[in-house]
């Protein structure tokens, strides 16, 4: 398999596919089902290496434990889980398509 790249384009019409026939994701869950382990270590070493949960995560969590009023504190609460759970998503995404293209490799070797 080569390299792909996608325009935005394309992208947006994948992910419209995706939202139009959720039954795709049937396989999808399968595969990431019993990946989940090595996957959620892959995810951990990505997470490490962008410097995302490291001294500044630390900070972010010891200045909003910090915050007197509790109602600010849960809202501050609320917005790192939010931020980081976007986060996760987004360098999870990442891990999938590398996922994504390691499958096709190993599968265009097997068949030569």
């Amino acid at each position: 398999m080569s390299d792909e790249t996608f325009t935005a384009e394309q992208v947006d019409r994948a992910v419209q596919a995706l939202s139009d026939h959720p039954e795709r994701f049937e396989h999808a869950q399968e595969v990431v089902g019993h990946a989940a382990p090595g996957l959620g270590g892959v995810l951990d070493q990505a997470l490490d290496a962008g410097g995302w949960f490291g001294v500044e995560h630390e900070s972010q969590i010891a200045a909003i434990t910090a915050i007197p009023d509790i109602h600010d504190r849960l809202g501050a609460v609320r917005e790192l889980v939010s931020q980081e759970t976007r986060l996760g998503m987004l360098v999870g995404v990442a891990v999938g398509f590398e996922l994504h293209r390691e499958l096709h490799r190993n599968h265009d070797e097997e068949n030569r």
